[in-house]
């Protein structure tokens, strides 16, 4: 299992008075203290500098140097403000570009997609940069994992590769491509990846400052935001898919049969339980498991055709409680389908809509939609 942090677009700048550099430091605190052995590093998805200065890559550093976990970092229309990235780079000290590691056995690829085009929001890969995309793609054919990408925007919000992007994801088996640039919460499913952006710390359009926590388990992506200043835990169920996020339903992990095994994660010191709960039946207990740190696991047997609700709640020693919910597709027997869109992947028409338990109210209220002219 595949397991990252995401902190939001900072904008760090002093125009705000560094507020998202004190929002970020305090995320940094819960994420050592919370998360530290849990996930496999942290991502900031660009727009990290306001206006690419020096001076906010510096105090950004600083803040991030706290940080006891891996870090990458990718560039966004912010951090191209001067025409390079030169700033970027040697200021936040963040790894050329593009880039790819691979964590768990699944290629995580982080791309640039800024410094093709003419500034502001003319994103674009560049040529070499695609080539490079389809090479390293096709090698994760190999890989035990799915691929992950990270990039700064939707494929849809490129100027000219939107539709060879959106399909060479699809073509390659991309588990989940995880973003910024929207300023709020959106998960899409264009019927064969699934996408994420997570609302931005600085000019914040919705909500409050927070997190979100990722997870890719076996064939399912998985996602959940964090208000910061929310009690813990925390839990993210990883396993089987929401019905939302269904990609591939002839998978089992996706639209399981009548028995199946439902598998979480719980952030968060001294956990003393955890409990799998199907529909209305009663509670059972959940196990943990040794080799994964935060994995519990518990058994779902019995259940007919259609959605069941899926929830797993998590105890800590001191009172406080935690629970995620899904609703999960059985299917005992042939196989549903699922209409996969022929146009327009990657696309935010996609977008599954709101989900309030988790952190998606379905405004779409950033700066390519409705909100401020930041």
């Amino acid at each position: 299992m595949l397991t990252w942090v995401h902190f939001g677009d900072l904008h760090a700048s002093n125009e705000d008075g560094w507020q998202s550099l004190a929002e970020l430091d305090a995320m940094i605190g819960d994420a050592n203290r919370h998360l530290a052995g849990g996930v496999d590093f942290a991502y900031l998805p660009g727009d990290v500098a306001n206006h690419a200065e020096p001076e906010q890559y510096r105090r950004t550093r600083q803040v991030l140097d706290r940080l006891n976990l891996r870090w990458f970092a990718i560039p966004g229309d912010h951090d191209f403000e001067p025409g390079n990235l030169d700033n970027f780079h040697d200021g936040l000290g963040a790894g050329a570009l593009p880039a790819s590691v691979v964590v768990k056995g699944h290629r995580c690829l982080f791309l640039d997609i800024v410094s093709a085009g003419r500034g502001g929001p003319d994103f674009r890969l560049g040529d070499g940069q695609m080539a490079w995309l389809g090479d390293q793609l096709a090698q994760s054919r190999g890989d035990t994992g799915r691929p992950v990408v990270f990039m700064h925007g939707f494929p849809g919000d490129l100027a000219v590769e939107a539709d060879p992007v959106g399909a060479m994801f699809a073509q390659f088996g991309v588990a989940c491509v995880d973003t910024g640039h929207t300023h709020y919460n959106e998960l899409i499913n264009d019927g064969a990846v699934i996408y994420a952006a997570t609302r931005s710390t600085g000019q914040i359009e919705e909500g409050a400052a927070g997190f979100s926590l990722h997870a890719v388990d076996g064939s399912v992506a998985s996602w959940r935001f964090k208000e910061r200043g929310a009690a813990w835990p925390f839990v993210l169920i990883t396993s089987p898919a929401d019905h939302r996020l269904i990609t591939d339903p002839t998978r089992p992990d996706q639209a399981p049969a009548g028995a199946f095994t439902v598998r979480a994660k719980v952030f968060g010191e001294g956990v003393s339980a955890v409990c799998l709960q199907v529909d209305d039946n009663a509670p059972i207990a959940m196990t943990e498991n040794p080799a994964e740190t935060g994995g519990w696991t518990g058994q779902a047997a019995g259940l007919g055709n259609g959605l069941h609700a899926i929830e797993v709640q998590a105890f800590a020693a001191n009172g406080a409680s935690d629970r995620d919910r899904l609703s999960v597709l059985v299917s005992n027997g042939p196989v549903p389908t699922r209409p996969k869109a022929r146009s327009q992947l990657g696309h935010d028409i996609h977008s599954i809509g709101a989900w309030p338990a988790h952190g998606l109210l379905g405004s779409q209220l950033g700066p390519n939609k409705n909100g401020k002219a930041w």
